[in-house]
């Protein structure tokens, strides 16, 4: 039988990309998920470091939590993800939504990269939308959430709904929609399927941009996020499609999403040493003007 349907969250957030990542566990039987790890990059010195994912691995050392897989919500362009690194150290599987690999089409085209596969196979397992498995004794289900980007996902585990760059905390108001693929009537669509999830949900958004100024937070309720999101509460869609363009189209290019994506569409995996041992990253050059307007 399943065990009572309350996951542990501990979240763990990353100053440098505002990044919230999670570890989420059956206290029943310690089995556990790592949600969305951040690889510690300097773009200035090009250094990356596991600070980030051995502080992880250090809480799920002293809790006794068995790790079972390693989950992304998509492709992220903001920071390098530690999956590669968590999984050589504890094992578990890699996964993230199936239409990842109509991400990896596009970007492999910027990165000049023909021969790289776009079906998704760098990870271990490809989730279909409703898809269920378990955590321990906790049911784990995935809601397919496009809108900001094609490939994005949230997990609901338990009385949990992690959906990273879907939803911000009420203050904060939802993701932007202009990255290519993205859609804000999509991404309506998909906040509207989150919130209709039961009352008492507990929300765990991948970011907090600290409005005005305030401590990092990122849990609420979907009660919260339906009456008091900035973005949302009172609005209809038409609406909401406006204000999201309009505000989209005042937004730059996130700074790390030329290195972070070459590395995020193959499942975080860095690119191979050439011959002098050296890694290095790619920069196209001008890809990114059209998207910017």
């Amino acid at each position: 039988m399943p065990s009572a349907e309350r996951p542990v969250v501990k979240a763990f957030y990353d100053p440098a990309t505002s990044s919230v990542q999670y570890v989420v566990h059956d206290p029943a039987t310690l089995r556990g998920v790592i949600i969305d790890p951040v690889l510690d990059f300097d773009e200035s010195s090009g250094a990356t470091a596991t600070r980030n994912a051995d502080a992880i691995l250090a809480y799920v050392a002293s809790a006794g939590i068995g790790i079972d897989w390693i989950l992304e919500t998509h492709p992220h362009a903001d920071h390098l993800s530690a999956a590669p690194y968590l999984k050589a150290k504890t094992g578990a599987l890699t996964a993230i939504g199936a239409p990842v690999a109509d991400v990896q089409a596009y970007w492999r085209q910027i990165y000049n990269w023909p021969d790289m596969p776009a079906d998704g196979s760098q990870w271990d397992h490809l989730f279909a939308d409703g898809e269920v498995f378990l955590i321990g004794g906790i049911a784990a289900r995935v809601m397919l959430s496009p809108g900001h980007t094609p490939a994005s996902v949230t997990y609901v585990i338990g009385d949990a709904a992690f959906v990273h760059d879907t939803l911000f905390m009420p203050d904060g108001g939802t993701a932007r929609a202009d990255f290519p693929g993205g859609d804000a009537h999509e991404l309506w669509r998909s906040i509207q399927a989150i919130l209709a999830l039961p009352a008492e949900t507990r929300v765990f958004t991948g970011h907090d941009y600290q409005p005005n100024g305030r401590e990092p937070r990122w849990e609420s309720t979907v009660e919260a996020q339906r009456h008091e999101n900035i973005h949302i509460a009172g609005k209809t869609e038409a609406e909401f499609v406006a204000l999201r363009q309009s505000r989209d189209a005042t937004l730059s290019m996130p700074r790390l999403i030329l290195p972070s994506l070459q590395v995020n569409i193959r499942a975080g995996c860095l690119p191979e040493p050439e011959e002098n041992g050296r890694r290095y990253l790619k920069i196209p050059l001008d890809a990114l003007s059209g998207e910017q307007g």
